[in-house]
C-alpha cells in the first residue's frame, strides 16, 4: 500500500524535478523518506533529504553513503532543469515572488531559493544565478490539535488569546494550521460554534496558499491574507473582514506586537507563534516582554521535539 509521503512526492514533488534527481529519490526505500521536511539541493554540493530523525544523504543510485565524497553531487543544470519545471519555463513571471526569497507549488510545497541578490536603496529588487533551492514538503496533520484544542476552546462561541512557544522544527506552524481548521468549522465534542478566522500568512506556510488559495484546510469560515506583512495585515482584517478570531505565526518585532495589541482591544481573539524554547527566554527581548508581563495571553503553549516533532511540554493557564 502506498505510504502518504509516497503520495505526496508522487503527486506533487517528483513531477517538477530534473529527471535525475527524479530518478535518484525513485530508487530510495519508501520507509528511509516516509518522515521527509526538506529537499536541499546546492550546486557543486551533495543532495541533501532533511528528515525528521536526521539528514540522509545518497549516491547517484539512492543509496545511502558512508563517505561524503561517495554522494551524488547537484550540478547548475540540474537546478536550472527543476526550476523550469518548477515555473513551466517562465521564471521571470514569478520574479516578484522570487525576489521574496521563496515561491509556492500547488499543494503548497515552499521553494526557497539563493543566488545573487540584485538590490538597491529600495532594497531586493531581484535574485538571479540561482544557487541552491530548499523544497519544503507541505503537510497536513488533521488532527495535530486535537490535545490542546480544549484548553484554548471558552465557551460555545469564544477561546483564550493563545501563544505557542516553539524552537524550530516543533511542529508549531501544523499546530496553528489544525487549531484555524477546527476553530473555523466548529468542534462538535466540544460543542463549539464556527467562528470567522482570518489568517496573515507572511510566508505562506499556514495556509500553502498557490495563486492566492490555501492548499491546506484552514476551515469553511477562514479568511486568509498571503505573504501579507503580519502587522499590516492584521489591521487589514480587522477593518475589512470583520474577523472572531485572527491567526498568525512567528511574531517578533515592535510592529508586530503593537498590532497584536490593537485587534485585541478591538475585541477579537489572537493565536500566534514564537520562536524559542520557555517563557523565560522570550521576557528578555524588548519587543514580548511587555505583552507577556500583561497577561494578554491566557494560555501559552510550549513545544519541544522530545518525543517527535509536536510534543506538548507545557499549557500555562493564566
Amino acid at each position: 500500500m502506498e505510504n502518504k509521503m509516497n503520495r505526496i512526492l508522487r503527486q506533487g514533488i517528483l513531477p517538477v524535478l530534473a529527471p535525475e534527481l527524479r530518478r535518484i529519490i525513485n530508487h530510495i526505500d519508501d520507509n528511509k523518506i516516509d518522515d521527509l521536511i526538506e529537499i536541499r539541493l546546492r550546486v557543486g554540493k551533495p543532495l541533501i533529504l532533511e528528515r525528521q530523525r536526521g539528514e540522509l544523504i545518497v549516491d547517484s543510485r539512492g543509496n545511502r553513503i558512508k563517505e561524503i565524497n561517495q554522494a551524488y553531487s547537484v550540478t547548475a543544470k540540474v537546478i536550472k532543469d527543476t526550476l523550469n519545471l518548477m515555473t513551466k519555463s517562465s521564471l521571470f513571471t514569478l520574479e516578484g515572488e522570487i525576489k521574496a526569497g521563496f515561491f509556492t507549488l500547488t499543494g503548497g510545497h515552499r521553494v526557497g531559493l539563493v543566488g545573487q541578490v540584485i538590490a538597491d536603496e529600495k532594497g531586493i529588487k531581484r535574485i538571479k544565478h540561482i544557487s541552491g533551492l530548499n523544497i519544503r514538503i507541505c503537510q497536513e496533520i488533521i488532527g495535530a490539535g486535537d490535545k490542546v484544542i480544549k484548553e484554548i476552546v471558552k465557551g460555545r462561541r469564544d477561546i483564550y488569546n493563545t501563544l505557542i512557544i516553539s524552537p524550530p522544527r516543533c511542529g508549531k506552524t501544523t499546530l496553528i494550521r489544525d487549531l484555524t481548521r477546527q476553530l473555523s468549522d466548529g468542534i462538535p465534542n466540544l460543542r463549539f460554534n464556527g467562528l470567522k478566522v482570518g489568517v496573515v500568512d507572511e510566508r505562506s506556510e499556514i495556509g500553502g496558499a498557490y495563486q492566492g488559495v490555501a492548499q491546506n484546510r484552514l476551515g469553511v469560515r477562514t479568511d486568509l491574507l498571503d505573504r501579507c506583512p503580519k502587522a499590516e495585515g492584521m489591521m487589514l482584517l480587522i477593518r475589512s473582514m470583520s474577523p472572531d478570531v485572527i491567526v498568525t505565526d512567528e511574531i517578533g518585532s515592535e510592529q508586530d506586537v503593537k498590532a497584536l495589541q490593537e485587534a485585541i482591544n478591538a475585541g477579537v481573539r489572537i493565536i500566534t507563534t514564537v520562536h524559542g524554547s520557555s517563557l523565560d527566554e522570550l521576557k528578555l527581548r524588548p519587543s514580548l516582554k511587555k505583552i507577556i508581563n500583561s497577561n494578554t495571553f491566557q494560555r501559552i503553549i510550549i513545544l519541544s521535539h522530545r518525543q517527535g516533532a509536536g510534543t506538548v511540554e507545557k499549557i500555562i493557564k493564566i
